[in-house]
């Protein structure tokens, strides 16, 4: 799911650059209004692609979620500071 979710990130973001650059080498000699709407589109693709990149997974283990098995709870419990480790 990571993996996927990675990919996705950099594709969109390979489309906002390729957007940005496009604008400006290119769709600029034809139309300056165009190049400037092709910016705005590419200015709303970062946050939507950092949303979808750091968006939970079913399987992502979340600082307030127990995954059921109670040696792995405890040691993330005391990773997090919940519960201090008594020697």
């Amino acid at each position: 799911m990571y993996a996927r979710r990675r990919r996705v990130y950099f594709v969109l973001m390979g489309g906002c650059i390729f957007l940005f650059v496009s604008a400006w080498t290119f769709v600029r000699l034809f139309s300056v209004e165009a190049a400037v709407a092709l910016c705005v589109v590419a200015m709303v693709i970062p946050p939507v692609a950092a949303m979808i990149a750091n968006r939970r997974g079913p399987e992502d283990r979340w600082w307030d979620d127990p995954s059921g098995d109670p040696k792995s709870d405890e040691w993330w419990d005391e990773l997090d500071g919940k519960r201090s480790h008594e020697d």
